[in-house]
């Protein structure tokens, strides 16, 4: 796992939290029962049940420990205390496509907020980190999976996070 901090509000890290103690708690706790009542079943070497639920068990703990390692590398941040005029997180930021000449709005958000059909994405995604540090006129190309985008940035703001 690396060592990089992740910028986030009090409400993303309450919601990742809460998250992790439901999986922890609840989920995982009728998962080793249905591990349990598998291996009940007999002969474990052609029990598809069995190997369904660890299968599951094994997914449930993948995830429990990424949102782990999530928060423990989480940085409580107060957007209300970051610069105005140049995009960060917590930053609400209209663009101009250059390629397309369509605006569009994102917003830069911690992990468990995302919403990328919303335009809330992460300040870790490739977007993210391409305005990152912009001000309002600047124009920035940002490699993505699909190409180079072109983008200046019209306005920035602060988002509702």
């Amino acid at each position: 796992m690396t060592d990089d901090r992740i910028p986030m509000t009090r409400d993303g890290y309450d919601k990742l939290k809460v998250e992790l103690d439901r999986l922890r708690g609840s989920e995982m706790i009728e998962i080793t029962k249905r591990v349990a009542t598998a291996r009940e079943m007999g002969d474990l070497s052609e029990n598809a049940e069995y190997h369904a639920a660890r299968e599951d068990q094994g997914m449930l703990q993948a995830r429990i420990n990424d949102l782990s390692d999530r928060l423990a590398r989480a940085v409580i941040v107060d957007t209300s205390t970051l610069p105005k005029d140049t995009v960060a997180f917590g930053s609400k930021i209209r663009v101009m496509d250059l390629d397309n000449d369509e605006e569009e709005t994102f917003e830069l958000v911690s992990p468990g907020q995302e919403n990328p059909d919303k335009g809330r994405i992460l300040t870790g995604s490739p977007i993210g980190q391409g305005l990152i540090g912009r001000k309002k006129g600047e124009t920035v190309e940002i490699q993505v999976p699909s190409g180079k985008i072109r983008f200046k940035v019209l306005d920035i703001s602060s988002a509702n996070i």
